[in-house]
Order: C-alpha cells, then structure tokens, then sequence
C-alpha cells in the first residue's frame, strides 16, 4: 500500500443520467445534499454503446452549471473512431477536461464490437485526439475482471490501461478488503503507482445487489449474503446491517491508506450521507 500512501484522499460520487423528469428532479435533489459534502467530482455514467450520450452529457452541464466538478464516463465498444472523436471535441467544446474511460458493453441485441475493444486502446485514442486535456480515470477490478483468465492477466490489462495514459483508477465495488489489498500490492510489483481509489456500493436491497454482482462479477462473502438472506424481508435490518459492513470497509481502506473512497450513489443520498458522517469524512 506504500505506493497509495503518497497520493492525496478524493472522494467522490456517481450517478446514472435519469430517464424521466421525475428522476431529473430526483437527482437534483440527491445532487444539493451529496455537494454539502464537498467531492472532488461527480461522475455520469454512459450506457452501452454510448445509449445515453446525450442524458450523459445534459447531466454533466447541469452538473457544471451549478459550479460542481463534473466528469462524464465514456466507453468505446460498439462505437467508431470518428463517434468516439466527435463526443470528445463536444466535451472539450464544453470545458470538460475530466473523463472516466471504459470498455463498456454492447446493448442487447448488437453484434458489432466496434473499432477499439479494449479500455486501453480507449485511453490511448484519447491521448491521440487530446493530448494532456483531460485527466483519466479508468477501471479496476481487484476481484479479478469476470472476463480474465487469471489474476496475473487481470494486472497486466490494468498495466496496458496505465502505461496508455492513465491518470488513476476506480475500483469496481468489493466487499473484502484484502482483495483491494493484494490487487494494490499486486500493482505496485508490477510498477503500477497510479491512485487506485476503491469503489463502495451502500448496500440499500440484497435481491438488486445480488443481481449487480452477479453481472459484474464482485463477490458477497457468504456471511454477508446468509446475515442477508436470514433477514428476508426485514428491510430496516437489511439496511442497518448494510451500514455497519459498508462502513467497517470504508474505515479499514482509509486506516489502511486507500487514496479516498468512491460511492456508487444509485442516485440516491441516504446510505453515502450516513456512512460519510460515520466515517466523520469533512473533518479527516
């Protein structure tokens, strides 16, 4: 973890662009509460093959108009060169110089892969068409991307993510520690130094939880998972369970050096306020 230790702490949320004018007005209201808080950044997601580009970006601006520092995901798969410069040349048109660089999935139903298929090369056409502009973010997976062979093959992806031009990375979320804790060793044996900031998931409902983590690929350690399921429909002590676990993690990363924590808000503010208050983060 030496290598963590040297990088300042950023805390940060991301959201999903809504598809309704409820969820618009429902993200405002999530985003007044979780900016008393401070971040560095919100980020936006950006849906398969780029489906949400234009709720991606209207998401941003508002973000930004309100004075927040804003940083809009991109993926490249199913996507051309010429689309993926065109998003670019509006990003920077818009002062955007914050990017979270993906893979990304194909929609349902599509074939076509598109002209890059990997994150990296994603980066490194970024540089191409950007030079230094935009700080980048990318993925990092220390339970072992579902798509990898091995652990050792799960390294040397993120190191081509790096070696591209990689400012830092977000983990996807976990549950167990020393698997962010070997994942970050791991890195720096290999040279890695990059700020690798854990991803944390409040845990709000079991049964959608179980159903991102078995599409992602993170693992719920059978204690969690059967304290889970003993608590069936008892969705009070599903969620005060939920907050002890997810803020013993958060407080063991920190104590540990992670370089900051950032939640997956699900475009809600409930579970993050509390657990930032629990962990008293404004004051450390």
């Amino acid at each position: 973890m030496q290598s963590q230790l040297a990088h300042p702490k950023v805390f940060s949320f991301e959201f999903f662009p809504p598809k309704t004018p409820e969820g618009v007005e429902k993200l405002r209201q999530t985003r007044r509460q979780l900016a008393q808080l401070h971040p560095a950044f919100f980020s936006v997601t950006y849906g398969a093959g780029g489906t949400t580009r234009e709720r991606t970006l209207d998401t941003v601006l508002e973000i930004q108009r309100e004075g927040l520092p804003a940083a809009p995901h991109l993926s490249c798969i199913g996507a051309t060169r010429e689309h993926l410069a065109e998003v670019l040349r509006q990003y920077r048109a818009h002062g955007i110089r914050h990017v979270v660089a993906l893979r990304g999935d194909l929609p349902s139903g599509t074939l076509g892969g598109g002209a890059l298929r990997y994150a990296s090369e994603l980066v490194q056409f970024i540089r191409e068409e950007s030079g230094d502009h935009f700080h980048i973010e990318v993925a990092a997976y220390p339970e072992v991307h579902p798509q990898a062979r091995t652990a050792q093959e799960n390294i040397q992806h993120f190191r081509r993510k790096v070696e591209a031009g990689a400012n830092a990375a977000i983990t996807q979320y976990f549950y167990n520690p020393d698997a962010y804790f070997d994942f970050v060793d791991e890195c720096e044996s290999a040279g890695i130094t990059v700020p690798i900031v854990p991803g944390v998931m409040p845990i709000a409902n079991f049964s959608q939880l179980s159903r991102f983590s078995e599409a992602c690929g993170a693992e719920i350690p059978r204690w969690i998972r059967m304290k889970m399921l003993g608590y069936g429909d008892d969705a009070a002590s599903i969620k005060a369970f939920g907050l002890d676990v997810v803020t013993h993690l958060c407080d063991r990363l920190l104590s540990a050096g992670a370089p900051g924590l950032h939640f997956y808000t699900m475009n809600a503010a409930g579970l993050t306020s509390v657990i930032w208050e629990r962990l008293h983060l404004s004051e450390r």
